[in-house]
């Protein structure tokens, strides 16, 4: 019904924003990634909108980019994810970590949101394995892409299985050994991807 409110910002708050447009203050909640790029109080903004329409209540909820919107749809699909958990998840990360998180089987870091718990993480990266790649643009789509390959190789699925086991997040060490030329034997793999996440502290 709404696509996009463009207007003044007139409230920032901790989960909503309020954009006057035409004489109307849209209330508009939002993710913390939002509202840190959304621009200050008092300038011209853009976001784009999803209405949730319930039986006690029609909330809108706005996204400074396109991205952030179509993850947040996303997110609504996946069975006991309703719109406030969808807006935890990408206060917590970026449409494109959350791609990544996805890809790699990652559902640790997604429970890292407010009120996510383990099961509800796993049902994520589960029902959203073939869909997510749709939203990780630019540098993040190829990223996703790599991290999805990982598991492909057996040296690769075993290098970061150790860094998982070292206490490094599955997404990241995905990421590192991703990059890596798959024949590498397993230990070098993980000397160099120590050396890296290291260097990235």
């Amino acid at each position: 019904m709404l696509y996009n409110v463009k207007g003044i910002l007139t409230v920032s708050d901790v989960n909503f924003i309020v954009v006057e447009s035409g004489g109307v203050g849209f209330k508009c909640y939002t993710t913390l990634n939002t509202i840190k790029s959304i621009g200050t109080v008092g300038s011209e903004v853009n976001v784009y909108t999803h209405l949730a329409v319930r039986e006690d209540a029609m909330d809108l909820y706005g996204f400074s980019t396109l991205n952030e919107l179509d993850a947040f749809k996303l997110l609504i699909t996946v069975s006991g994810i309703g719109p406030k958990a969808a807006v935890a998840i990408l206060s917590e990360l970026t449409p494109d970590k959350l791609a990544l998180c996805i890809a790699s089987g990652d559902a640790k870091s997604i429970t890292k949101a407010q009120g996510v718990g383990k099961k509800t993480a796993e049902r994520v990266v589960l029902e959203l394995k073939d869909k997510m790649g749709n939203i990780a643009i630019g540098e993040g789509a190829s990223v996703v892409s790599a991290a999805s390959t990982v598991l492909e190789s057996s040296n690769s699925a075993e290098a970061v299985e150790a860094l998982v086991a070292l206490g490094y997040s599955q997404s990241d060490a995905a990421v590192i050994v991703g990059s890596m030329d798959k024949s590498m034997p397993v230990d070098d793999m993980i000397r160099l991807a120590l050396k890296q996440l290291a260097r990235n502290l």
